[in-house]
């Protein structure tokens, strides 16, 4: 599309930014009770990065680039997907997930990583490479360089000092990669230990931290700030919580909790995790009872309005899977994407199916065109993605 069809504007650099970057370069299934942790083996060292020029800001870049930077494309973490390539080389998708599993190897990672980097077009904002690390059954990347990570469960046995050194560990090994950001840790709060199998997506497979808000805090928080201290951005999730449904949103479509609130713990958890360092927070696809029964989180302004106002988060939220999970597959790609950004998303995944991608960017463009408003909200979220990368890459050549 036409980039003169939205005006650009300055986008207002936060306060926050400069406390990103700061912190930064300091710091710089049927397992539901799995076996104890081992400890981890010495960090892998990221390989050199050379001195990161700064990020334009989103009024400086065409409307196009600010929509490639408010989406992220999956591909096999094993291969370079041909519509993902295509995602990042032809439209400057500005986000790139590895899913999967892989025994392969940091190096092979690494090299993986690279020709992506390459693909991405000359002079446009860093390529933000992601992953999911969470461990135990969530835990795409193996192999040469990488630990075994346990079970966030048997993470929490550590204690917070030594699960804090060991997800410095694991961080590095992830920055040793080309890893950016991990889409960990899960922050969701699960009932309790006898009810866990009651809760397919964290509680049945070991993912949770403990069963209230302290133990969740604590757990979440060291490893947040054991990935922090080695260049890498943690990532909250599920907002506002999928410790308490009985489904899975990646299987089932109508996903619903009638029991979070604006003033449960599950919530309340982000404020003192968020708080603690930067960070980006997921939101989820299920719909809640209390909150806003009519949308699931994604395509919901009362959740991000939650997550903004209450809980005081304004730093870079991003979607579950919004390709392939059940619970979005209701609505049609291209209003997938225009309806997450439009409630105050600023990063719509497709991660595991990147056919998808170009629908849409074509929808967000669409509307961009024809909504001088709605651009202005794409700008906003960009804006809040380009002053992330230029601090996370600022604190990686410091380091």
């Amino acid at each position: 599309m036409n980039s003169t069809s939205a005006r650009p504007h300055p986008v207002r650099r936060r306060a926050g930014v400069a406390a990103l970057a700061a912190a930064l370069v300091l710091a710089a299934g049927c397992a539901p009770e799995p076996r104890p942790a081992p400890s981890p083996s010495p960090t892998a060292t990221p390989t050199p990065t050379p001195t990161a020029a700064a990020t334009p800001s989103a009024g400086d870049l065409p409307l196009d680039t600010c929509i490639g930077q408010v989406l992220m494309v999956g591909t096999p973490v094993d291969t370079i997907s041909p519509d993902a390539a295509a995602a990042v080389r032809d439209r400057g998708v500005g986000g790139l997930f590895l899913h999967g599993r892989s025994t392969a190897g940091v190096g092979a990672t690494a090299e993986l990583v690279a020709q992506f980097r390459d693909l991405a077009p000359e002079g446009s904002p860093r390529l933000w490479v992601a992953t999911d690390q969470e461990g135990g059954e969530v835990q795409v990347l193996r192999g040469p360089g990488f630990d075994d990570m346990p079970f966030a469960i048997r993470q929490a046995d550590l204690g917070p000092d030594a699960l804090r050194a060991a997800a410095t560990t694991w961080g590095g090994q992830l920055a040793a990669a080309g890893i950016d950001v991990n889409l960990a840790p899960v922050a969701d709060i699960v009932s309790s230990a006898e009810s866990r199998l009651d809760n397919p997506p964290i509680g049945a497979l070991g993912r949770q931290y403990g069963y209230d808000e302290q133990a969740v805090a604590a757990g979440a928080g060291a490893f947040a700030e054991g990935m922090r201290a080695s260049g890498v951005l943690p990532t909250f999730k599920h907002f506002p919580g999928l410790g308490r449904v009985d489904a899975n949103t990646d299987y089932t479509a109508e996903v619903l909790d009638t029991v979070v609130s604006a003033d449960s713990s599950d919530v309340a958890v982000y404020r003192a995790l968020t708080a603690s360092g930067p960070s980006l927070v997921m939101v989820g696809t299920a719909r809640y009872r209390n909150i806003d029964p009519d949308n699931p989180a994604a395509f919901s302004p009362a959740v991000l309005d939650l997550l903004r106002e209450r809980v005081g988060f304004d730093g870079v939220v991003i979607t579950d899977d919004l390709s392939a999970a059940a619970a979005a597959e209701i609505v049609a790609p291209g209003d997938r994407a225009v309806e997450a950004i439009a409630a105050g998303v600023d990063i719509v995944l497709a991660s595991a199916d990147p056919t998808v991608l170009p629908a849409m960017f074509d929808a967000v463009a669409a509307r961009a065109a024809s909504d001088p408003a709605f651009a202005e909200r794409v700008r906003e979220s960009c804006g809040r993605v380009l002053e992330a990368k230029d601090a996370g890459a600022t604190a990686t050549a410091s380091g």
